[in-house]
């Protein structure tokens, strides 16, 4: 039942806003978590923006939240590059800020296709270049035993005037030339909502997952074990439910639906 929810975990683009436009009802429901003892946390597919970016863009629209409350695949991916190569050469496909942050942490990124590279990471990239594809496909088909990751399975991006592609597609155009496609490492992994509940404290009946993809939102929660609840306000559209692979908990048009139906005596 929506009542007994306490813990929610929110995609970002599509679901709570588009673009720098936060949906109506998102600031609603936000407070009326915070009302309730509840946590909200943010786990996004998007790696061209940091935590600390992410923090930002809320304050702009007058929402203060931490750091620690988003879970990006960027975070994801940086955990994972630094368990399993923590001292090796990474070739990767991203913007300026992705790459930029990847060498904070302190790993060793090449953009160059170099013989000595380790393993092959493809991000959403909305400054991929021709050559940057190109380069990724001599690594792959050069050395066929090469490891291959990606930030996320997303094939589009919701943005003001509809979609654009994403980390998903640009791994599709890679597979039309090499055959390869990538082990992704963000959304829909359970990781995402193992790490919310342990920081939270709350449990898995308490938990619901909020998006607009099913493949992506709602087969991280199934595969975390929470309930979720898809909107149809960015990807994902009615009819698209009885085909799917990934049936949803609950399903509302906006997020002022999800918000009001939380908040009925009967929900």
């Amino acid at each position: 039942m929506l009542k007994q929810k306490k813990l929610f975990l929110f995609d970002i683009d599509g679901t709570l806003s588009l673009g720098d436009t936060l949906f109506d009802g998102s600031r609603a429901l936000l407070e009326y978590i915070d009302a309730i003892g509840g946590a909200s946390y943010f786990i996004t597919n998007n790696s061209t923006k940091s935590g600390a970016d992410y923090v930002a863009k809320f304050a702009r629209w007058g929402l203060s939240v931490r750091e620690s409350q988003f879970i990006t695949a960027g975070f994801l991916t940086i955990r994972f590059l630094k368990a399993h190569f923590p001292a090796q050469k990474i070739f990767v496909v991203g913007t300026r800020s992705f790459v930029s942050e990847l060498r904070a942490q302190g790993l060793w990124i090449t953009e160059q296709p170099d013989s000595d590279t380790a393993c092959v990471l493809v991000a959403f990239d909305n400054e991929l270049t021709y050559q940057k594809s190109a380069d990724a496909c001599q690594l792959l088909q050069l050395h066929p035993a090469l490891p291959y990751f990606a930030t996320s399975p997303d094939l589009r991006c919701p943005v003001p005037f509809g979609f654009v592609p994403d980390c998903g597609a640009i791994c599709e155009m890679i597979a039309c030339a090499t055959d390869r496609r990538p082990q992704y490492l963000g959304k829909p992994s359970p990781e995402v909502v193992a790490l919310c509940l342990a920081a939270s404290g709350f449990r898995p009946e308490e938990t619901l997952v909020v998006g607009d993809r099913l493949y992506t939102d709602i087969a991280c929660g199934i595969a975390g074990g929470v309930d979720t609840c898809v909107l149809f306000t960015g990807e994902a559209q009615p009819e698209d439910l009885p085909s799917t692979e990934f049936p949803p908990t609950y399903a509302f048009a906006t997020v002022r639906d999800l918000l009001l139906n939380c908040q009925s005596p009967t929900a």
